[in-house]
């Protein structure tokens, strides 16, 4: 198969340049800067002793999530959702997105009743902010688990979080496959399908999907191309949970 090449230099089955920073919040149990190309997410995981009240009584904990872009991570400026009064349609759809996405990789029972709650800030957004988000928001959580850890507070033999997540872009451009999509495709392709996978093991056989989100963009798309979509969506989660695993390693985290 010929890999085409991108306006960018990119070839079609390639990320974006991948950067993680850990502590950027100096007060949440949990704080990553992930940047996916240009866009940059700020992922925070607070850790809160007490659970919603349709939770209390349980025994099981919650995770949840908040997504707000900020008033200049764009090219013009937004105003901030609160100065409107309500939050966008979008804005609710991807932070339960993103709760959704956390929860799967959760054993709910172990982490008792408490909540991780996590704020995903778009500092900077060009295209794919609900997958930066997404993976981000893992490893704020795998952060704020481990210092629950080391605080002592988790029973030590359970594991709170069973599998690694994290999401990516494909789409249809020119008629052909292409993975991780910055504003300009994003804006011009075919499709878009943002796919949101997770792993117990970093490799192809242990992926399993946890949901998937796909859109004609004014060019529909047979079952053998979505075949092809999630072959590059695969191929681009695999290398997010590999830097995953690299970052938490290379800062002896253990979640």
């Amino acid at each position: 198969m010929t890999v085409m090449q991108r306006f960018n230099g990119r070839a079609a089955d390639a990320l974006r340049p991948l950067q993680f920073e850990l502590g950027i919040s100096k007060y949440a149990e949990g704080s990553v800067l992930v940047k996916m190309g240009d866009t940059h997410v700020l992922c925070n995981a607070s850790v809160l002793e007490k659970v919603p009240s349709f939770m209390r009584g349980q025994g099981k904990g919650w995770v949840t999530a908040e997504y707000s872009m900020l008033p200049r991570s764009t090219h013009t400026r937004s105003d901030r959702e609160a100065v409107r009064g309500k939050q966008s349609g979008r804005t609710q759809e991807i932070q339960r997105l993103i709760g959704r996405s956390l929860r799967a990789a959760f054993n709910l029972e172990a982490l008792g009743e408490r909540t991780i709650h996590l704020d995903c800030d778009v500092l900077q957004a060009d295209g794919g902010t609900r997958c930066a988000s997404i993976t981000g928001a893992w490893v704020a959580a795998a952060l704020a688990v481990a210092h629950l850890k080391q605080q002592g507070a988790l029973v030590a033999d359970q594991p709170v979080i069973t599998s690694q997540v994290a999401a990516v872009s494909v789409g249809l451009s020119q008629n052909q496959a292409i993975l991780d999509l910055d504003y300009i495709e994003d804006s011009s392709c075919g499709a878009d399908v943002n796919v949101v996978l997770s792993s117990q093991a970093v490799h192809a056989d242990a992926l399993k999907m946890i949901e998937i989100q796909g859109t004609a963009e004014g060019q529909v798309f047979s079952r053998h191309q979505l075949n092809q979509l999630l072959d590059y969506a695969e191929k681009g989660a695999l290398e997010l949970m590999h830097a995953q695993a690299q970052l938490l390693q290379a800062h002896q985290i253990h979640y």
